[in-house]
């Protein structure tokens, strides 16, 4: 099997990378930066905007998981404008289904957001836009597709978003999908699309585990709701200047089960216990 990564040098490509050649089958990574790691196969230099480069990386291709975008981050800190988010996450888009479509590629995983809850803003505009390019191309060219809708993934040894492993979980705190979560996911989308496609276009939420239940959440008391899963670790996140009763809200992904058969592993129990074990420097990046 021979699978395309558009944006395949970022950190969700590279786990997924990593991941497809130790299963014995290729990866082409097509990316405008260099790869992390010489071990996620072969690289092809070029955007997702330039349509010659893409006709050239979908030769021979499975599967498609289409990573490269302008993520929140970029519309959060104004690094990115609306020409920026347009020309990558819908032209691109775009190009990336007409380019598989025309060499022949008929499965496609669609790497989308949670953030289309923001129709308005910048990114999950584009997203949404990307999944209607996604579910056209699904009707109007009976393409397999699966497009999955992380929370953000973005992990804490990305220094250019977190300074520390403490700033990351600030944010993870209130809910969040580990990458390696999202990576089990997309490997599972590429397995279905391969074994047994699905007649019909999903797009399937992707979240993380959790230790509070939905009865937890409806009737949260706090501290004590905290305890009643975390209580070891209250001292731990207080040494850190970290706040451990704050509320964190989750997705149903009860579709994405169904569908992938998908179950998320990394909780905020992990998450603990890797505070604990290795500090504020965090666990070491897994390549």
């Amino acid at each position: 099997m021979r699978v395309l990564l558009t944006g395949g040098s970022g950190d969700l490509g590279t786990l997924v990378a990593l991941e497809v050649q130790q299963r014995g089958d290729l990866t082409v990574n097509l990316d405008v930066r260099p790869p992390q790691t010489s071990e996620t196969g072969q690289f092809i230099a070029g955007s997702i905007t330039d349509r010659a480069v893409l006709a050239e990386a979908m030769q021979g291709v499975d599967v498609v998981v289409h990573i490269a975008a302008w993520h929140g981050v970029h519309e959060f800190r104004g690094t990115k404008d609306a020409y920026d988010f347009w020309d990558v996450n819908v032209t691109g888009t775009f190009n990336v289904f007409e380019a598989a479509l025309r060499a022949g590629v008929t499965n496609v995983v669609y790497i989308s957001s949670t953030s289309i809850d923001e129709p308005f803003g910048l990114y999950g505009h584009t997203k949404i836009l990307g999944e209607e390019i996604a579910r056209t191309y699904h009707a109007r060219h009976a393409m397999h597709v699966l497009t999955l809708r992380p929370r953000a993934f973005i992990p804490h040894w990305n220094s250019a978003t977190y300074a520390s492993y403490r700033e990351w979980i600030e944010w993870f705190w209130d809910g969040a999908v580990h990458i390696q979560d999202v990576k089990r996911a997309v490997l599972l989308a590429i397995d279905t699309l391969m074994t047994h496609p699905p007649h019909d276009y999903h797009a399937l939420v992707i979240d993380g585990a959790y230790e509070y239940t939905s009865d937890d959440l409806a009737h949260w008391q706090g501290i004590e709701t905290f305890r009643k899963y975390y209580a070891p670790y209250e001292a731990l996140l207080q040494k850190h200047g970290l706040v451990p009763d704050r509320k964190p809200s989750r997705y149903d992904i009860s579709d994405t089960n169904a569908v992938l058969g998908y179950e998320p592993t990394f909780s905020l129990l992990n998450l603990l216990q890797e505070l604990a074990m290795y500090g504020e420097a965090g666990p070491p990046r897994p390549f």
